[in-house]
């Protein structure tokens, strides 16, 4: 037995190995794929719903009242009306990579999910066949859901450089460098899962949450995760592709119709797959949560209410997303990139090494893991807070001098605003104005009117600005 099979073993698993899936036929296969694509399209409706009724009583106002009773039919009739519309391609667009793009950001969204558990083991109704309430697993099915999903990042970067328009490539770019940077932040808090899990199967590591969640233990890699999904999705506070300083939409600036649903749906099919995600590696999954699992485990963890459970424990991560839309404001570019590589990412790192010291110390010293993850837990937080008062007490070098840093706005060949600590110098006239007009202190300014209004004064030599234009 290795380190990885005994750390499972420890933990709580019951067998090796992946789900038993030996009874399974072509229509059983068929149902499930149905069934899990029924799911993620009605919850994706009432996500919509429920974020436009959240957020309006969060601001005070009613949100969507019309359609049907209280609004409860707005997201389906929005998705009928976008399907309705006209489809408008650009001129100047690539067409083939233009309609290939949503395909390409959508489908990924759905296959991440073919791995998921929503339950365990059940017998289908009027047969005699028992398979697991899950498409498929496979004994690196974790890594399988981070390879499809970063297949999602080329739709997004062909989207903005299918159109043909400046407005949306910036947004493809940004919208690219955002995800790339916040999935390795992410993969790298799920090491620690790996490390005591003892597996990356998703149905093995929900069998080793059977007496503790590992969102417990391993919180530092939970808080990281938690943060890495909101940004990786695109959400509030991390929508930068929707850049303020262009109003236009990003990389789907120039999408419509279906195309554009397309988009739409994949955003909150991704959420509801982070939040599946989450809720399988940290919070046991489909297991019914403590106390109710003291109770009764025979009874509470069968049949169908671990579905229940494990569509409660996803709903808390959606909730958690429109909170934040509700109530943080967007970060600048630069803020939301120097959190991802300078605090995310060497806090993953430094967990990774912490977990790896706890686990060998578990397997070769027999010592309890629970007296030795507390005091790791205690030691990278005062390392995070370390690197939260480095960054804070070292900005940068344009923010500690006093004056604005030298900026030239068409450096690169096209406008860009300036930065923080940078000022765009004054044009060539003004300058030669203030260099004619000293500014004398007290002394009433001297106007000739004409007829185009009134003119500068004169300057100390007795030229006017008439005589230095050219």
């Amino acid at each position: 037995m290795n380190v990885l099979q005994a750390g499972a073993l420890h933990a709580g698993a019951t067998a090796p190995g992946t789900a038993d899936f030996s009874q399974d036929n072509g229509w059983v296969i068929a149902g499930k794929m149905l069934f899990v694509f029924l799911f993620l399209v009605v919850n994706v409706l009432l996500a919509i719903l429920l974020e436009r009724k959240i957020i309006g009583r969060m601001q005070n106002r009613p949100g969507p009242n019309r359609a049907g009773p209280g609004g409860i039919i707005q997201s389906l009739a929005d998705g009928v009306k976008l399907m309705l519309k006209e489809d408008i391609i650009p001129k100047g667009a690539d067409r083939t990579l233009y309609i290939l793009a949503p395909a390409i950001a959508a489908i990924p969204c759905f296959l991440s999910f073919a791995v998921i558990p929503l339950g365990p083991s059940v017998r289908l109704p009027f047969t005699d066949i028992v398979t697991p309430l899950q498409m498929t697993d496979l004994p690196v099915a974790v890594l399988y859901i981070l390879a499809v999903t970063s297949i999602g990042v080329y739709g997004l970067v062909l989207a903005g450089w299918a159109s043909g328009s400046t407005d949306p490539l910036l947004g493809g770019v940004r919208s690219t460098a955002q995800v790339i940077s916040y999935e390795l932040s992410m993969g790298l808090a799920l090491v620690s899962v790996f490390v005591f899990a003892g597996s990356m199967s998703t149905s093995e590591i929900v069998d080793s949450q059977q007496s503790l969640w590992w969102g417990i233990p391993l919180l530092p890699a939970f808080v990281v995760y938690v943060i890495s999904m909101v940004g990786e999705t695109n959400r509030l506070p991390f929508d930068l592709p929707e850049a303020e300083g262009e109003l236009v939409g990003g990389f789907h600036t120039e999408y419509s119709a279906l195309k554009f649903a397309m988009f739409f749906l994949a955003e909150y099919v991704n959420m509801v797959t982070v939040s599946a995600l989450a809720t399988t590696l940290f919070l046991g999954g489909w297991r019914a949560p403590w106390p109710l699992s003291s109770f009764d485990e025979g009874v509470l963890n069968t049949g169908y209410w671990p579905l229940l459970w494990f569509t409660a424990k996803v709903w808390l991560f959606m909730f958690l997303f429109i909170w934040l839309r509700g109530s943080l404001p967007r970060l600048r570019y630069d803020q939301f990139m120097r959190f991802g590589w300078k605090v995310l990412i060497p806090i993953a790192l430094a967990w990774i090494v912490l977990s790896g010291l706890v686990r060998a110390a578990q397997t070769f010293l027999e010592v309890d893991v629970r007296s030795l993850l507390v005091p790791a837990a205690i030691v990278l937080g005062v390392l995070a807070v370390g690197l939260y008062l480095l960054e804070r007490l070292n900005p940068p070098d344009d923010e500690k001098s006093g004056a604005a840093a030298p900026f030239d706005a068409f450096a690169g060949g096209h406008p860009v605003p300036p930065m923080p600590g940078q000022a765009v110098p004054p044009s060539r006239r003004r300058a030669a104005r203030e260099v004619r007009e000293p500014v004398t202190v007290g002394a009433p300014e001297l106007t000739t009117p004409t007829a185009d209004g009134p003119a500068a004064p004169p300057a100390a030599d007795g030229s006017t600005e008439e005589d230095t234009r050219g």
